[in-house]
């Protein structure tokens, strides 16, 4: 079994090999922000509690099939919750991320950018 700091570590290695993002620590209220562009797209507190902003329709899907909770203080803005407690939770808070990350991205031309270089 992974300590915290091993699964909080791989988690931000994995989001870091997304196309395009980068990471500011402290980015506010938030300890580690990820973004695409200029958009933050997701964030951690403390270890493992991800608030992953989708669209609204991606939001709207993902809290009725119960792959993640409402976000407490922005669910307006797309944001949904999901805790990594142990290695099992870090693939089904993957493809959040990577939802998140594909409307960001895509939205922004990233992902074509980075599909045009290889």
């Amino acid at each position: 079994m992974k300590s915290r700091d091993k699964l909080n570590q791989e988690l931000r290695q994995t989001i870091l090999s997304l196309p395009g993002v980068t990471e500011r620590q402290n980015a506010g209220i938030h300890e580690d922000a990820f973004f695409v562009g200029r958009t933050m797209f997701m964030h951690i507190h403390g270890r493992g509690h991800c608030d992953i902003r989708l669209s609204k329709d991606d939001q709207k899907r993902v809290l009725a099939e119960g792959k993640a909770r409402t976000h407490r203080w922005a669910p307006e803005a797309g944001y949904v919750a999901f805790i990594v407690d142990d290695e099992q939770d870090l693939e089904p808070a993957m493809d959040l991320i990577r939802l998140s990350h594909h409307h960001f991205a895509g939205n922004q031309g990233v992902l074509t950018t980075e599909h045009q270089q290889d």
